[in-house]
């Protein structure tokens, strides 16, 4: 699979996040600081989520994204626009319930030209794990489903270290 990246842009408020290739947990801590820096922003009115040239998506990514949509509507009471043309990528979306916090769309028009990539952070596993655990509780509360799927995986990596 292709190595995956994650792109941002932001224009007076709204916000593009674009997936690319095979996303992974590699990018989750970069990927969360973002999130947390742009829900946070005082002009914050919009975010899409482009999903067309992702290939792969992790639990934990899902997770992430998960996070934009529930913070995002809890705060400002706003329901992101998820975009997939991959069908593979759309099951993958639907099967962990985001038809109940996204607008998800099939189809999407040209996308900004200056995205900019999101680093790799390097930093302890302790972090990692924590933002991990989070991402799995995430969409553990979405369903029944998603529940039975990451409960033994949080129980695992909250046990002792």
């Amino acid at each position: 699979m292709d190595e995956g990246k994650i792109l941002v842009a932001d224009h007076q408020g709204a916000f593009v996040i674009k997936l690319i290739g095979d996303v992974r947990v590699t990018l989750c801590v970069a990927f969360d600081d973002y999130v947390e820096k742009m829900l946070m922003a005082s002009n914050f009115h919009s975010v899409v989520i482009d999903l067309t040239e992702a290939v792969g998506i992790d639990s934990t990514t899902l997770g992430m994204l998960a996070k934009v949509s529930i913070r995002a509507s809890q705060r400002y009471g706003y329901r992101p626009v998820i975009v997939s043309t991959n069908p593979s990528i759309t099951r993958l979306i639907d099967s962990m319930g985001f038809g109940a916090v996204f607008d998800i769309r099939t189809s999407w028009p040209q996308t900004a030209e200056d995205l900019i990539s999101l680093p790799v952070v390097h930093c302890g596993e302790d972090i990692v794990r924590q933002r991990v655990i989070e991402a799995h509780r995430l969409l553990m509360s979405m369903n029944d489903d998603n529940r039975q799927r990451f409960t033994e995986l949080v129980t695992t990596l909250e046990g002792p270290g």
